[in-house]
């Protein structure tokens, strides 16, 4: 520090580390603390307030219908439309839509909010609490909409049930305002065990597979009462933290040759000639070399076309090899798409051995296998360990990769369960827990083969 206060000045050293901790703070911690905060929220229509909010615009959505009705020229009975709800709850009734197919709707017709609008309302809660209700907890009348009674009773009983809700959400609120608001429930969604389903042949079938076979010992599949549950999201999980080491494994094992000749094997010159064969195909984006992929390996792609002209398979009769089925072309693809994460921290540090000491190893009669393992592989470890770092987080972390090219054909990786909690289920909450968790777990994962691997973060700067 003063070294570098004597170099550029005060000023200059301040306005750098208040530039890193603003860059920091803004890039880096915030968006945590902002994800660790909705993490441990429950979802905004888990809350009561929420249950009792809808019930109040579901009942003032049956009566904007109802209104409707009781104004069509021709209201005569007939069998009846559906309202059909919005994403945020209430319905604004049309003509095409709206459940007023035509004016001969009357008394008896389905509205599936008048449906809906009833005290009897459920709350989220645990399943072992058994079945909880808005009437129930709060001490209310049951009240519901009789779809028998006339539009205007209906409307009445609507507006009766309307109020009571405007004033129920009221308290509610209050009461959670005083509340504390963090807790653990979108975490634990993560191991929650899930019914699956199944005919007694295909449940024979599942029994027999040595992945179940596995999941049961794990405890991630059990039965219970003649029923079969998984714990989907966390094998899920645990799948992808599997996927993404064993692509670290393949990367590395595809690139230490590769390290080796550039740093060892060639001469300065081939060498450069090598380095730009990395790097050129990295010049185009990476979406474009990930879709570049699946004409490759696609059912008429390029593999299955080589395939057909030695005769293996025949195209015209419909014969093809479904790559985009198999998880090894996910992994192949990942290690050519973050290849360059692993070459070049290896490289570095192996360029600065002593060319000497492999060539007094094998003076000393070591064979080639062993001057790798007793010479070359100690030098270069910090490297590896970088690289494999770097590789695994970025596998851990991918999703266009196993996206584009599974396309939905083979088991989802964690991070595209995450993707559908935030915008396909609208879920923010349970995605930001799972987020936090995969982050955590990911690091732990990190710190242990630093551990074993006896790397310090000062061999990072080597690398």
């Amino acid at each position: 520090m003063s070294s570098l206060i004597r170099g550029y000045g005060r000023g200059l050293v301040a306005l750098f580390f208040g530039a890193v901790l603003l860059w920091g703070l803004l890039l880096i911690v915030l968006p945590q603390l902002t994800m660790v905060d909705k993490s441990l929220r429950a979802p905004a229509r888990q809350h009561d307030s929420s249950i009792a909010y809808a019930l109040e615009r579901d009942a003032e959505t049956c009566q904007t219908v109802l209104r409707t009705l009781m104004a069509s020229a021709e209201p005569a009975p007939a069998p009846g439309g559906l309202a059909v709800p919005s994403p945020s709850g209430m319905a604004i009734p049309s003509p095409s839509t709206m459940g007023i197919p035509s004016p001969s709707m009357g008394p008896g017709s389905i509205v599936i909010q008048c449906a809906r609008a009833t005290t009897d309302q459920r709350l989220i809660r645990d399943a072992d609490e058994g079945r909880i209700t808005l009437a129930g907890l709060y001490d209310l009348p049951l009240l519901e909409v009789d779809g028998t009674a006339s539009f205007e009773q209906q409307i009445v009983q609507a507006e009766e049930i309307r109020l009571l809700a405007a004033d129920l959400k009221e308290r509610i609120q209050a009461i959670e305002s005083m509340a504390i608001p963090y807790v653990s429930d979108n975490f634990r969604t993560l191991v929650q065990a899930r019914q699956i389903p199944l005919s007694a042949e295909s449940r024979a079938i599942e029994d027999s597979r040595l992945s179940k076979q596995l999941l049961n010992l794990l405890g991630l599949r059990f039965e219970r009462d003649g029923q079969v549950y998984e714990r989907i999201s966390l094998i899920t999980l645990l799948r992808t933290i599997l996927f993404a080491v064993m692509a670290t494994g393949l990367a590395l094992i595809v690139c230490y040759p590769i390290a080796y000749n550039l740093a060892l094997g060639v001469s300065p010159k081939r060498a450069v000639w090598l380095f730009l064969g990395l790097i050129i195909p990295y010049a185009i984006v990476e979406l474009l070399r990930v879709y570049a992929w699946v004409s490759i390996i696609d059912n008429n792609g390029l593999i299955n076309r080589m395939l057909d002209v030695v005769g293996v398979v025949d195209l015209e009769a419909g014969e093809f090899i479904q790559f985009k089925r198999s998880s090894l072309t996910v992994f192949v693809v990942i290690v050519y798409t973050y290849i360059l994460f692993m070459v070049f921290p290896v490289f570095n540090v192996m360029a600065t051995l002593d060319r000497n000491q492999i060539e007094a190893a094998r003076d000393l009669g070591s064979s080639t296998w062993r001057v790798h393992w007793r010479v070359v592989i100690p030098h270069a470890k910090p490297g590896i360990a970088v690289g494999c770092i770097a590789t695994f987080m970025l596998s851990a972390g991918a999703f266009s990769v196993p996206r584009i090219i599974s396309r939905g054909l083979q088991s989802e990786w964690f991070t595209q369960t995450i993707y559908n909690k935030f915008f396909e289920s609208e879920n923010s909450n349970v995605g930001a827990a799972y987020a936090i968790a995969y982050t955590i777990i990911c690091f732990i994962i990190v710190g242990l083969f630093m551990w074993v691997m006896r790397a310090r973060l000062k061999d990072f700067v080597r690398a």
